[in-house]
C-alpha cells in the first residue's frame, strides 16, 4: 500500500521544495537529502566538519578516523550507494540534516539503493543536537543514537520525515522532542534499550487517522519506553509486527 505520506513527500521532492529552498538535484539517483549537491566528500579525513552542503556519490567511500561534526544548518547526502565509515562519534549541530545509509526499506516509494543495504558503519555514537532531521538506514552504529528536540514543527510545509529503519544500535536509541511530519523507528535491532519522549508527527494515512510514530518490527534487548508522543507509537499501516523487546514495553508502547 503506498502511502499518502510518501506520496506528499515524492511531491515535496519534485517540486524541490524538501527544505523550502530551491533545490538543484543531487549528481546521483535518488531523492535530495540537501538543499543543493554542494560539495563531494571522499577519501580519508582525520577530524572532519561539515560547515555547508555535502554529499557522498555513489560507488565513492568517505573514511573518518576522529569524529564527524555537521555544524548547524550544515547538510551531508549520504543516503546513496556511496561507503561511509566514521571511527569515532557523528555529532549533528541545529537545524542540521544528516542523511546516513540505504536500505530497500528506505524513504519513497524507489529508494536509491534499490534492493541493496549499504555498509555505513560508526564506531561511536551519533548524538543530534535539535537537528532539522536524520534519515539513518541501514547503518551499524556500535555506540548509542540520541536525538534532542528539533524538527521543523508540527507542519506538513515543509514536509520532512526522521525515519530510523534497518540499522544495528549497540547501545541505546532515544529520540526526544522532535516535531515534524513523521517519524518511525523500524525493524532495528538495538542492543540496549529505545526510548521515545514527546515527539510529535502530523501525517495522516490513507484512512484519514494519524499515521507518525510507527514504531515496529524492532528487537531490543532492554527496555521500550514511549511518554508523551502524539500521536501514540502505532502500526499505522507499516505492515510492521510487534515489537521484541527483552526488558519491559512501558507507557504508551505497551500496544506496540
Amino acid at each position: 500500500m503506498v502511502k499518502l505520506r510518501l506520496l506528499i513527500g515524492l511531491c515535496a521532492v519534485l517540486a524541490a521544495v524538501v527544505f523550502a529552498q530551491s533545490a538543484s538535484a543531487d549528481p546521483f539517483e535518488g531523492p535530495p537529502i540537501c538543499s543543493s549537491a554542494g560539495t563531494a566528500l571522499a577519501g580519508t579525513h582525520g577530524d572532519l566538519t561539515v560547515t555547508g552542503n555535502a554529499y557522498v556519490a555513489k560507488g565513492t567511500t568517505l573514511t573518518v578516523t576522529g569524529n564527524l561534526v555537521l555544524a548547524p544548518g550544515a547538510c551531508l547526502d549520504a543516503f546513496t550507494l556511496g561507503t561511509v565509515n566514521v571511527r569515532g562519534n557523528v555529532l549533528v549541530g541545529k537545524g542540521a540534516v544528516l542523511g546516513l545509509g540505504c536500505s530497500p526499506g528506505s524513504i519513497g516509494p524507489v529508494p536509491p539503493c534499490g534492493t541493496t543495504t549499504t555498509s555505513d558503519t560508526v564506531g561511536g555514537s551519533i548524538i543530534a543536537n535539535q537537528p532539522l532531521t536524520m534519515y539513518l538506514d541501514g547503518d551499524s552504529i556500535r555506540g548509542s543514537v540520541v536525538s534532542l528536540g528539533g524538527g521543523p514543527g508540527p507542519t506538513f510545509s515543509p514536509y520532512i520525515n526522521f525515519p530510523i529503519k534497518e540499522n544495528t544500535i549497540g547501545g541505546n536509541l532515544f529520540v526526544a522532542g522532535w516535531e515534524g511530519a513523521w517519524f518511525g523507528a523500524l525493524r532495528n535491532s538495538v542492543h540496549g534499550d529505545v526510548t521515545l519522549l514527546h515527539n510529535v508527527g502530523v501525517a495522516i494515512g490513507e484512512t484519514g487517522a494519524p499515521d507518525s510514530n510507527e514504531v515496529v518490527t524492532n528487537t531490543i534487548s532492554g527496555n521500550l519506553i514511549c511518554l508523551a508522543n502524539s500521536p501514540a507509537p502505532q502500526f499505522g499501516d507499516s505492515g510492521g509486527a510487534p515489537n521484541a523487546v527483552g526488558g519491559h514495553k512501558i507507557g504508551q508502547c505497551t500496544a506496540v
